[in-house]
């Protein structure tokens, strides 16, 4: 499929429902993240361009920010070949410095502001960071100051003072108060020193002079992105100026169609963390691209965050499907208004058909699902925006993305339609290789540049791709395959389900079992033989599950993705001590 090529779209199968305004094959340029900002600065500049608990900064304000921050990284001797960390909740403050770090020449190394002591060591010496930008908050702070002890590379701390985010009246009573409120719970802030290891932001920002141009190429190292480590040590991938202005004009042409062609300015709600690559590109950089006003919350709270959006009327806003769950399960969700939304988004975890119809029930809003990774910059596939959308399916191939889907046993041959295999990605948005690990690189990276995802899926006649589940993530019964995700489709068909997770235990005899987490709807709970009764039409024998364990709530990733690896380390924990899971508990009257 891939050599088709230089034949034209024809060749593919999804060039029949390939939405009409945009050609698969048509040129996606790529060049420098800076050059792209300086130019939405220079044809923005009156418009807002940062929203943040009700203070504003236009497109100049921010432009002259961004200088400033690189003037003083240059200053201090950071330029090509550097790494900085960026260490921050959603703020002014990460988007200043990410382009500030980047128009200097370096390159910007994501952490998560909540990382153990243990993994952000880890991160600063695999990516030999040397300066990290953070916040003086207790959860934070004394967390990286730790790191300057000597058992890291890590060398100084630009120090961001939350107050100073905030509009003149919200910073008098922060101040006051001394508390971080829906940020981090009720963390106090802690005060830094001003010194050779602590630069404070406003120190920063007076910096004179202009700074120094630095020549950009495509190829040149721009983001550190770490993956989730599912598969072992987390491995950074490098992605290029040229991956990310790649996947952003993708992004532009996908999901902004019905965006930007207005005089009214667009508005993009972010509360998805910036340090993770979906919100960082399809959120942040694609709002830039577009000249939109990016307006964030550092936290997500339902509540908070049905408020902004009935106050702000943002035009676009992304989540994860669990996001969106959890707004519509809010008890005032009916009385906040959701009519400005243009464009919603949903990546980062599979989006359950429940969640889709009740979005589109309450608020007549469509979700358009896409799929990305780490490696990939990350989106490459959506569903159209404006177009057909299938149901549990991740789209089609956003433009100049090819996709193969390889026999799992056999990946040299390429999978028939709607047969099973493992999804292989090529593109301009794809990672040359990891940072300092040629072993990994190899191992996904194929002699032709096609990326493997671990991901198994299939493709339809349209060309529609549908995922099954991770590789890694097959459960092993018998030497019968179990993809969790089938078997987690089935269980939320119970209108008594809230959520759920479904994993592989250890098993003696079988290797594996099939064990299902529940959480219910409140006062929904079943026994085990009411849900086994309901899904044996639904899933095989083989797929049953033999296990379940109802529970209050279910572990989540920092953005909200349902975490199986978190209860894959609770049974060995359990395994390890001896213990037996809690029984799963009666319904009420049993």
């Amino acid at each position: 499929m891939s050599d088709a090529n230089a034949q034209g779209r024809k060749e593919y199968p999804w060039s029949k429902k390939y939405p009409v305004d945009i050609h698969w094959d048509m040129d996606i340029p790529t060049g420098s993240m800076v050059d792209m900002f300086d130019e939405s600065v220079k044809k923005n500049a009156d418009k807002p361009a940062l929203s943040f608990m009700g203070k504003t900064l236009t497109y100049k304000e921010m432009g002259e920010m961004v200088d400033k921050f690189a003037k003083s990284l240059q200053d201090q001797g950071i330029g090509p070949g550097k790494h900085v960390g960026l260490c921050l909740p959603n703020s002014p403050f990460y988007p200043i410095a990410y382009f500030g770090i980047l128009k200097a020449g370096a390159t910007v190394v994501n952490f998560n502001p909540l990382y153990a002591e243990q993994e952000m060591r880890h991160q600063i010496n695999d990516s030999k960071c040397d300066t990290m930008v953070s916040i003086n908050v207790r959860q934070v702070q004394p967390k990286v100051d730790k790191m300057l002890d000597g058992s890291t590379c890590l060398k100084k701390i630009i120090v961001c003072d939350l107050a100073e985010a905030l509009p003149p009246a919200k910073k008098i009573a922060y101040r006051a108060i001394n508390r971080v409120k829906g940020v981090f719970g009720k963390s106090d802030t802690v005060k830094v020193e001003d010194n050779e290891k602590h630069i404070p932001f406003a120190k920063m920002m007076k910096a004179k002079g202009a700074p120094k141009k630095v020549d950009i190429k495509p190829d040149d190292l721009a983001v550190l992105q770490y993956t989730g480590g599912t598969t072992g040590v987390p491995k950074a991938a490098m992605l290029s100026h040229g991956n990310l202005t790649a996947n952003m004009n993708q992004a532009t042409l996908w999901f902004a169609s019905g965006a930007g062609k207005s005089d009214k300015q667009d508005k993009m709600f972010a509360v998805l963390p910036f340090f993770h690559v979906f919100s960082m590109t399809v959120q942040m950089n694609l709002a830039f691209k577009l000249g939109a006003e990016l307006t964030m919350l550092p936290k997500f709270v339902a509540e908070d965050t049905l408020k902004l959006i009935d106050k702000e009327k943002p035009t676009m806003f992304a989540g994860v499907p669990t996001l969106y769950k959890a707004l519509m399960d809010h008890k005032d969700f009916k009385k906040y208004d959701m009519s400005s939304l243009k464009v919603c988004l949903s990546g980062g975890a599979g989006l359950p058909e429940t969640t889709a119809q009740r979005w589109t029930q309450l608020t007549g809003k469509e979700i358009t699902e896409g799929y990305g990774l780490s490696e990939t910059s990350p989106i490459v596939t959506a569903n159209p925006v404006h177009g057909d959308k299938k149901t549990n399916s991740i789209g089609m191939p956003l433009p100049k993305t090819e996709v193969r889907i390889v026999n799992l046993e056999f990946p040299d041959r390429e999978c028939p339609i709607r047969m099973e295999g493992e999804i292989c990605l090529r593109g301009p948005q794809v990672m040359k290789s990891y940072w300092n690990n040629k072993e990994e690189t190899d191992k996904v990276l194929d002699k032709d540049g096609f990326f493997h995802t671990g991901d198994v899926g299939y493709m339809d006649e349209e060309g529609y791709i549908f995922i099954v589940d991770r590789i890694k993530d097959m459960i092993n019964a018998s030497g019968l395959k179990v993809f969790p995700r089938k078997v987690e489709e089935a269980i939320m068909q119970h209108p008594g389900v809230s959520e759920t997770i479904v994993a592989g235990v250890k098993d003696d005899y079988r290797g594996e079992n099939v064990k299902a987490y529940i959480v219910f709807k409140p006062g929904q709970e079943v026994s085990e033989a009411e849900m086994t009764k309901f899904l044996r039409d639904k899933v095989a024998s083989y797929e049953m599950p033999k296990l379940f364990e109802f529970r209050d709530s279910l572990p989540k990733t920092m953005i909200g993705k349902p975490d199986r690896k978190a209860l894959k380390a609770e049974e060995a924990a359990r395994d390890a001590s001896g213990k037996k899971a809690p029984p799963a508990p009666k319904p009420p009257g049993m």
